[in-house]
């Protein structure tokens, strides 16, 4: 495809969806604007092809086709909506504001938690969920609520990389080549991008063609378990810890949503501090740190909220949440 047209944001139109469309009648790239959970935003260069060759497999995966009707409720400025929307629109599905009318349903883990507080999705949805990982006690909580569950692991510099079927089990996604080097996740296949818009980011590549965005993760016997990425990390009276390993290890037994985050101390330079939706976590995961975390990487500080903060991709905001815990002082819990 040629690159001597400006690429297409299909941001800047009324309709992303018929902006895609025009961009790949036209032959030209799609400049993806993308934050996750920063306040960086930058521009992903991709050609309508990489999601186009896609499109089969995820149909084929997800029983997605004309007959369907697929909720998505995040905005289309995060590009795991906007491939929704685009694919939906290929297949001729509808896509439905209706939760309750909805056949499928692309969600984040934190949006999918809300779903089933709020009992939004009928028995028998299959539910697509990405931008984060999904606990164990929020996969077992949609199978109870007779939900079918997949879930992906990708970026939108990388697309799909590999995908769970079973929401836990993320096996390479077809045509996608999978290596892990020094805990880092390479992938090589035909739906990654051309590179960075006039930005910069984590985006590398290797002399093999593959390519990463820095996420950390093991590779054992075909089946990729994710960490998270290296870049979210915290110094705890000089120790450095990754925000993903103890969230990796807390998750699980977490009945509601847990986030961790960095907080300013002025003696050890930083603490970490957990936030939690279910009071009843704290004993709990506090229990499960001091069994499974070393003492620099256990949260010293614990929060309760009603809700948290998200980004509009639906990830947790941690800038926001690291703001709202400024105004409040921490439980007291039991040493």
């Amino acid at each position: 495809m040629s690159r001597s047209a400006d690429p297409v944001d299909p941001l800047d139109s009324g309709d992303p969806v018929l902006a895609f469309r025009r961009a790949r009648d036209e032959g030209r790239m799609l400049s993806l604007r993308t934050s996750g959970t920063t306040a960086r935003p930058r521009r992903v260069l991709r050609t309508t092809d990489s999601w186009d060759r896609s499109f089969d497999h995820v149909s084929n995966l997800t029983g997605i086709d004309s007959r369907s009707r697929v909720w998505v409720p995040g905005p289309t400025s995060a590009t795991m909506n906007l491939f929704a929307r685009v694919h939906s629109d290929a297949v001729g599905a509808v896509v439905t504001d209706d939760p309750d009318d909805a056949t499928h349903a692309q969600v984040t883990p934190l949006s999918l938690d809300r779903a089933l507080r709020d009992d939004l999705l009928a028995e028998g949805t299959t539910v697509i969920v990405a931008g984060d990982a999904l606990p164990e006690s929020l996969l077992a909580r949609a199978h109870g609520a007779g939900l079918a569950v997949h879930q992906y692991y990708g970026a939108a510099e990388l697309s799909f990389v590999a995908w769970a079927d079973d929401g836990r089990t993320l096996r390479p996604f077809p045509e996608v080549e999978i290596s892990v080097d020094d805990d880092v996740i390479w992938a090589r296949s035909p739906y990654l991008c051309e590179g960075y818009d006039d930005t910069d980011g984590p985006l590398r590549w290797s002399d093999e063609g593959a390519a990463t965005v820095g996420d950390r993760g093991t590779w054992i016997d075909g089946v990729l378990a994710v960490w998270g990425r290296s870049e979210d990390a915290v110094t705890v009276a000089g120790v450095t810890v990754l925000v993903a390993d103890v969230e990796g290890a807390l998750r699980d037994n977490a009945a509601g949503q847990l986030t961790v985050v960095g907080l300013p101390d002025n003696r050890l330079g930083s603490v970490l501090a957990a936030v939690v939706t279910d009071a009843r976590d704290v004993e709990r995961l506090r229990a499960a740190a001091g069994q499974m975390l070393d003492p620099a990487q256990r949260p010293s500080h614990w929060y309760v909220v009603e809700d948290l903060p998200s980004t509009p991709a639906g990830k947790p905001d941690r800038a926001r949440i690291r703001a709202m815990l400024s105004e409040r002082p921490p439980m007291r819990v039991a040493r």
